[in-house]
């Protein structure tokens, strides 16, 4: 397999319990398997992909001064602006060659978790960049929803079974903007190799090489979407609570040869996130004398803080 698996949202969407069942299938054998899958038929159109794209490098632009006035460590850089080379793997001392700016969770202030989630920041010098921005995470989350009770009914759960986690969930969109190489990294990569903290990942600005995902024989594939797919993959909350079953894949973002070093890169990832109290504990259907229990219990706001700190992000 030189690519990751296609499948299209439009077939779970449609009347026809056959497609949907097709699309059940499809990405529940592909996430058990690799971990990976490009997504047809999500509710992103092409004109707010361009405006998006058109507001993240206008951001990403600004004078260093500017960006840096959006910075705000003291939340582990779950808000805002988080600068080129703060963030790194876990395992790893070197910072990764990118920055990125976060949006998070938009809840209304009669929310149980409206005390929990700092507040958006917003960047005064671009008001379009705070509204499409909002736009763009809306229609990801939704995607990402529809997408969840694929997955529910996959693992033999009701339909809905995530909806009460997801909704007013801790997810976050990064619009991450890879420069220019100017020296010979020293032992750093753009993205070094991780697996991804959430539940799931929807990722926009997957259409060229770079992105990389390792199969279970230990390769490196290229992960190459068409325009209009996003790359989704499972993440270390969702395979956890599946006692491993699906799986979160390793990947990478790789620096590009040295004739494109003068390039930027620039992706999206939205990180699907749970609501703090969702127990991560392993499912007891994805649990059996074959597949013993492999985690101990814990919530999904305990995990993600320690694998902020895991990241650099927040210190101890």
């Amino acid at each position: 397999m030189q690519n990751i698996p296609s499948v299209d949202l439009s077939d779970f969407l449609s009347n026809d319990p056959i497609r949907k069942e097709k699309f059940v299938n499809e990405i529940g054998s592909a996430f058990e398997n690799i971990g990976f899958v490009a997504l047809k038929g999500h509710f992103l159109d092409q004109n707010l992909v361009e405006k998006l794209y058109n507001e993240i490098k206008a951001f990403f632009n600004l004078p260093l001064a500017t960006k840096k006035s959006y910075e705000i460590p003291e939340i582990g850089g779950q808000r805002g602006y988080v600068s080129f080379g703060k963030e790194h793997a876990k395992g790893r001392k070197e910072g990764d060659l990118k920055e990125f700016w976060h949006f998070g969770q938009y809840v209304d202030q009669n929310s149980k978790y409206a005390s929990e989630y700092p507040a958006n920041v917003f960047v005064n010098e671009l008001p379009g960049f705070n509204t499409v921005g909002k736009e763009a995470y809306q229609m990801l989350e939704k995607t990402g929803i529809y997408v969840l009770r694929a997955l529910a009914l996959h693992l033999g759960l009701d339909e809905f079974y995530f909806d009460k986690y997801a909704n007013e969930g801790n997810s976050i969109l990064r619009p991450i903007h890879y420069p220019p190489i100017t020296v010979e990294p020293e032992n750093a990569i753009r993205a070094a190799a991780h697996g991804d903290i959430n539940l799931i990942t929807l990722l926009m600005g997957a259409q060229g090489k770079g992105l990389q995902v390792q199969n279970h024989d230990g390769e490196w594939i290229d992960a190459i979407a068409q325009d209009d797919e996003l790359v989704i993959n499972v993440g270390d909350m969702l395979s956890r609570h599946t006692n491993n079953r699906l799986k979160s894949t390793i990947h990478q973002v790789v620096n590009p040869p040295r004739e494109l070093w003068g390039t930027s890169r620039y992706s999206v990832p939205f990180f699907m996130h749970p609501v703090s109290d969702m127990p991560l504990n392993c499912l007891e259907n994805c649990i059996d004398s074959e597949n013993p229990k492999q985690f101990e219990d814990i919530t999904a706001g305990d995990f993600l803080y320690e694998r902020l700190v895991d990241l650099g992000l927040i210190k101890k």
